[in-house]
C-alpha cells in the first residue's frame, strides 16, 4: 500500500477481507486499510470491522477507497467523525475518528450495503 509510512506494521483484524496496518502519528494510533481495488460489500465489511478498533480519541481509522462510501456514512454518521480527502490517483482517503459518548452507540454488526 503506497500511502503507508515505513514503520507501518501489518496486523490481523477479525472479519477483514483485506490487509490492515497500524502505525503511530504523533500520539495517535492509526489503523489503515485499502479497499480501492474491491467491490461491494468489501469496503463496508472492512470499514465496519475496522471501526471496532477505534475505542478512544487517541485512535483513528484510515480507509483508502475508489470513492467516498456514502452508504457507510449513512450508517455511522452520528457515531464517528469522518473527513474525506481526494487523492492524486483518483481514490479517496477517509479518516474516521472517535466521538466520545456516540461511537460506543454504533451498531457495527450490520455491514450490509443497503
Amino acid at each position: 500500500m503506497s500511502n503507508l509510512p515505513k514503520d507501518a506494521q501489518k496486523i490481523e483484524v477479525a472479519g477483514s477481507t483485506v490487509d490492515f496496518y497500524t502505525y503511530m502519528d504523533d500520539n495517535t494510533t492509526v489503523y489503515q486499510f485499502d479497499t480501492s481495488m474491491t467491490g461491494p460489500p468489501e469496503p463496508m465489511v472492512n470499514a465496519m470491522v475496522g471501526l471496532k478498533l477505534i475505542d478512544g480519541s487517541n485512535k483513528t481509522l484510515v480507509m483508502i477507497n475508489h470513492k467516498a462510501p456514502g452508504g457507510l456514512f449513512a450508517k455511522i454518521d452520528e457515531n464517528y467523525k469522518h473527513i474525506v480527502q481526494d487523492l492524486p490517483d483518483g481514490n479517496v482517503k477517509v479518516v474516521f475518528s472517535y466521538i466520545s459518548g456516540e461511537s460506543e452507540k454504533a451498531d457495527l454488526s450490520d455491514n450490509s450495503c443497503h
